[in-house]
């Protein structure tokens, strides 16, 4: 098929026929693209105009380029939240209309390193305990978390499963988290972590760090979440002031 009939810029038709074949599943998530010589030929464009257009694909997500080994189609994401309003990742599960679980790994006491002391701004900061998770959206694995909270600041006995962090700790402390600063980025293969999730090894992960505080700016919680990027979609709402 040619596409040289429209009069917009070329490589801007080229990504509306792509997504057009994805939709209608001409081009299947996680299965490779056709080569750029024939995908260059079916659509009638030079491989030039066809590598911007993946270019742009693949910054927007849609697809992922692997050198010397192809396009791929990535998966939509079954989750798309803003990361403006503080949710835990129970709500964003429940609110994508998903049954929210746990797969309980391990709870650990450990010391904290002198950044771990300046971050809950407690220098004679003790032990921390360590929690970590994986949690499932209708029984299947999304998100690994890391979560570290001063000692005594949850019941460790309570081994928790099905229980959100943020309830439990605002239950046990009787303080409630108001807010968060986040950081996100991209991070490269984790043999734990990527067989845990059951991602490709090729796949990267969003990785979450927020470190939550309680109405009087106190720091009680870390949490350090990996993400399925082909699973999770994150977006921020930015006002001009």
């Amino acid at each position: 098929m040619s596409i040289k009939a429209d009069s917009r810029l070329l490589y801007l038709q080229v990504i509306d026929e792509i997504k057009r074949g994805i939709e209608n599943h001409t081009y299947k998530a996680k299965e490779k693209l056709p080569s750029e010589y024939l995908l260059s030929k079916q659509l009638g464009v030079s491989r030039a105009t066809l590598r911007e257009a993946l270019r742009i694909l693949e910054e927007e997500g849609t697809v992922t380029r692997r050198h010397g080994v192809g396009t791929f189609v990535n998966s939509k994401p079954m989750f798309s939240s803003g990361i403006e309003e503080l949710s835990s990742v129970t709500d964003m599960i429940e609110q994508a209309g998903k049954q929210p679980g746990s797969i309980y790994l391990s709870t650990e006491m450990i010391d904290p390193s002198k950044d771990e002391m300046e971050k809950f701004n407690q220098i004679h900061l003790q032990r921390l305990t360590k929690i970590e998770r994986v949690r499932t959206a209708d029984g299947e694995p999304v998100v690994f978390c890391v979560d570290k909270v001063p000692e005594g600041y949850i019941p460790i006995e309570k081994e928790p499963v099905g229980d959100s962090i943020f309830h439990m700790m605002e239950q046990h402390l009787q303080k409630r988290i108001t807010y968060a600063v986040a950081y996100i980025e991209p991070v490269g293969y984790n043999e734990r972590i990527h067989h845990v999730l059951k991602c490709d090894k090729n796949q990267p992960l969003f990785l979450l760090k927020q470190m939550h505080y309680t109405e009087d700016d106190e720091p009680v919680l870390y949490s350090a979440n990996y993400f399925r990027p082909d699973i999770f979609r994150f977006h921020v709402l930015r006002k001009r002031v």
